[in-house]
């Protein structure tokens, strides 16, 4: 094997691979007069993906995912040669060689790919996973908390993910249906896929299997073993006060106000007739005050958040105005954006008591 890779779309491609692979993870490299693909492959997770190529010579290898990866990233060059040296596989720059094992490619069987069931924009899909996955926990015995539910219904794909303390959801318009899905996928997994994903993706599934594919690309992997999240178990009849206000405004003065909060981080929001209060105080530094002018509705409902979750839930809504939907007691408080946007999202966010 032998060609010649743009450096950046090259890196990128490997190094996308390889944080979506196990750390110990092989990548194959196949070169044609089509380009370069990059497949990894881990008991039920499988990646492909290409990087534009001149090929010298056709061939195929098999190396360590992680070092080729390191290895470009670092490259301050616009092409890398790519070429097979005996037992090694030469990285070529002006001025540098390095050279990494080939590994025994032996026996491969690629796996049939999950039927196609959907099609939807990669951008949007790619905004709405950056939102719902952050709110899945990070580790927990139970996976439903470390997974994505993705799901069509009627016109529109429904994102789900909680980690018991905060529920987001998105929908996201549908391009095409030809079937149903349901499934609940790992969201670190999602979110690194849809990060590289662009143009028109498919989604694929059945009964084990969750997959997106892509001009350039395909991921597949196996869903969680989990029973699935649905925000209607969450109680959201009882809202007796709704505030309107900018988000980015309310997420500003949470910072400068969370500087004089103890520990724990936590606020309240005391909502009046046209406007919201925020206090804290810290014993070490003093106390703080800030007030904001807001649509308010309703009820004088003032919860308590901590701030780290607040500003969370605040960020996919930066460039809009936010309306939070508050409820008495410990009930979750509901935001969502005033103005129908591309991407709706429903943020659902647990008060704290005082």
């Amino acid at each position: 094997m032998d060609l010649t890779s743009p450096a950046r779309p090259l890196s990128t491609a490997v190094n996308a691979a390889a944080r979506l692979l196990p750390k110990q993870a092989a990548l194959r490299l196949h070169a044609d007069a089509g380009g370069l693909e990059v497949v990894g492959r881990d008991r039920d997770l499988s990646v492909r993906l290409t990087a534009p190529a001149i090929t010298h010579t056709d061939g195929e290898v098999l190396v360590p995912a992680a070092p080729l990866a390191e290895t470009l990233k670092m490259l301050d060059v616009d092409q890398v040669r790519l070429v097979v040296e005996g037992s090694r596989l030469a990285v070529r720059v002006e001025g540098a060689r390095f050279a990494l094992p080939l590994l025994d490619r032996g026996a491969r069987v690629e796996p049939a790919p999950p039927p196609r069931l959907s099609e939807v924009d990669g951008g949007l899909l790619a905004a709405a996973v950056r939102t719902v996955a952050g709110t899945a926990a990070k580790d927990d015995p139970l996976p439903v908390f470390t997974g994505v539910r993705v799901q069509s219904s009627g016109d529109a794909l429904v994102l789900t993910a909680s980690d018991r303390y905060r529920m987001a959801v998105a929908r996201v318009p549908l391009r095409a249906a030809w079937g149903p899905l349901d499934v609940l996928v790992p969201a670190r997994l999602l979110t690194e896929a849809t990060r590289h994903a662009t143009g028109t993706l498919t989604l694929h599934a059945d009964t084990g299997h969750f997959g997106l594919a892509w001009p350039g690309g395909t991921v597949t992997t196996a869903v969680l073993d989990a029973g699935f999240l649905s925000a209607d178990t969450i109680p959201s009849g009882a809202v007796d006060t709704e505030v309107e206000l900018s988000a980015a405004t309310l997420a500003a003065a949470i910072r400068r106000v969370g500087v004089y909060a103890e520990d724990r981080r936590t606020f309240t929001l005391e909502v009046g007739d046209t406007h919201v209060r925020l206090a804290s105080t810290r014993a070490d530094t003093g106390e703080a005050e800030e007030t904001l002018k807001a649509n308010v509705s309703g009820g004088r409902t003032s919860p308590t958040f901590q701030a780290r979750y607040l500003l969370d839930a605040l960020a996919p809504f930066a460039d809009t105005t936010v309306r939070l939907a508050i409820q008495p007691g410990l009930r979750a408080c509901i935001l969502t954006a005033a103005e129908p946007q591309e991407v709706s999202l429903t943020y659902y966010l647990m008060p704290m008591l005082r």
